[in-house]
């Protein structure tokens, strides 16, 4: 993989509508949110994650690099909450993609897109769907890839563009001024924080293909910051569109872009852009919820979590050769919890519980990397690997981008914890929140434990 592979790999892993979305429902202050998050946390975020790839290039990414730090106890933590943390995140991704789905049909696409029955149906659909794709082992990965990135990237483009002549033609429907951009502390709003760093997450699947990388010292960098810089501006510039097409009060935190396409679309007589971006994002999102099923089922033999888990979870399909048990259980819990989601819940309330544990689960990992450049920026093979791409500063660099990585990592599970402003049931929510997330960290915790002692056992 060359600079411009790397470069599009990382913008189509990490840039998502969805953010956007949730950007504009929070209002203009997540314009100067985006700032501090780009330089706060996701420059040490890349500077760490270029460091730890490049030193350690083995397989396993968080989970390696734990276990390098603090052991294999540590390891497993950081494995097993980055594998679990996807029975959540799937189900929002699914919720947010159905709800994006809706406005294929265009304006008639506002009441679907908050509509439960059809939002849980199309979830389910594209769940099945997905299951059956990878049990039966279809090559996709490369279409999916594709389809990803340009189902992405084109629709943003294109909110960029209408918003634009709108603009020019009949004002921004939201007024701009430096006092509004800047954060604004408010309890009904600040559990939004956390998803303003979670959306410049994903840079750290290019490590566990750094093997592939041609001139890895010198690429991965430019393409990292290369990348960054694009994903910061189509987010800055991508929360102005769509502010200036709609009010935040009116903006759904999953499909608040489309739905501002389609009003400037409509707006400007071209309602078919609107229809157009929609079908874009569908094929992407498909192919994202395709994708995310293949790697959700092989997780776990990649970090070394299975040595820990039912020997079931390793069977492989006589006849497609895919892991059809691991893929069956994932999507199996990830549809009961997107179920279990909608108790006593509004559709935004549902899909904000599965964002929250979602990132509480994937950021216990990010502050086992940060702490980990810390603990290993002393050895002797930091300085003598002539592959390794270090963080600026020797030491005293690493501890500033480690420690500023972590502190952003530590606030952002500390506010995820906050229930939103519009939540039907905050206790409810709450209790779902830490119950689920605590569940899943002792479900692990059990499985460690039965397989320490079950190795122990064996070694007498």
């Amino acid at each position: 993989m060359g600079f411009w592979d790397v470069l599009l790999f990382n913008i189509a892993t990490v840039l998502g509508p969805r953010w956007i979305a949730a950007a504009g429902h929070n209002g203009t202050s997540s314009i100067s949110l985006w700032v501090i998050a780009a330089i706060f946390f996701f420059v040490p975020g890349a500077l760490v994650i270029n460091e730890l790839s490049s030193r350690f290039p083995e397989e396993g990414g968080l989970y390696a690099w734990s276990r390098e730090a603090f052991g294999d106890f540590h390891g497993f933590i950081a494995g097993w909450t980055y594998w679990i943390y996807t029975v959540f995140y799937f189900p929002g991704l699914l919720l947010a993609s159905a709800s994006m789905a809706a406005y294929v049909m265009g304006g008639r696409g506002v009441a679907l897109a908050q509509n439960r029955p059809f939002l849980l149906t199309v979830s389910l659909g594209l769940l099945l769907v997905a299951v059956v794709l990878n049990i039966i082992g279809l090559n996709i990965g490369k279409w999916l890839q594709n389809a990803g990135g340009v189902g992405t990237y084109v629709p943003l483009l294109m909110l960029v563009g209408v918003a634009g002549v709108a603009s020019w033609r009949y004002g921004a429907v939201t007024h701009f001024t430096v006092h509004n951009m800047l954060p604004a502390w408010n309890w009904d709003t600040v559990n939004f924080w956390s998803q303003i760093a979670f959306a410049f997450t994903g840079m750290e699947l290019v490590s566990a293909m750094s093997g592939e990388v041609r001139d890895p010292r010198r690429t991965l960098p430019r393409a990292v910051f290369g990348a960054g810089a694009l994903i910061a501006l189509m987010y800055i510039a991508g929360t102005f569109a769509i502010l200036t097409l709609v009010p935040a009060a009116n903006l759904d935190p999953q499909s608040g872009v489309f739905h501002a396409i389609t009003v400037g679309s409509i707006a400007l007589r071209v309602g078919f852009l609107g229809i157009l971006a929609a079908v874009l994002v569908t094929v992407g999102n498909a192919g994202g919820v395709g994708s995310t099923v293949a790697g959700i089922a092989r997780v776990p033999f990649v970090v070394g979590v299975d040595r820990y888990l039912p020997a079931a979870f390793g069977k492989i399909h006589p006849r497609w050769k895919t892991p059809y048990v691991s893929i069956l259980v994932q999507a199996t819990v990830s549809g009961a919890i997107l179920l279990v989601s909608q108790v006593n819940e509004t559709t935004r309330g549902a899909y904000q519980f599965l964002i929250d544990a979602a990132i509480i689960l994937y950021f216990i990992p990010f502050l086992y990397m940060f702490a980990a450049v810390i603990r290993l920026a002393r050895r002797k093979d930091r300085r003598e690997n002539s592959n390794a791409v270090l963080v600026p500063g020797g030491v005293p660099g690493t501890w500033i981008a480690g420690g500023l990585g972590f502190l952003v990592v530590l606030l952002g599970i500390a506010v995820s914890l906050v229930p939103p402003g519009d939540s039907a049931d905050k206790l409810g929510f709450e209790l779902k929140l830490v119950g689920g997330t605590v569940g899943s960290i002792l479900l692990g915790l059990t499985l460690y434990w039965r397989g320490a002692r079950a190795k122990r056992a064996a070694q007498k």
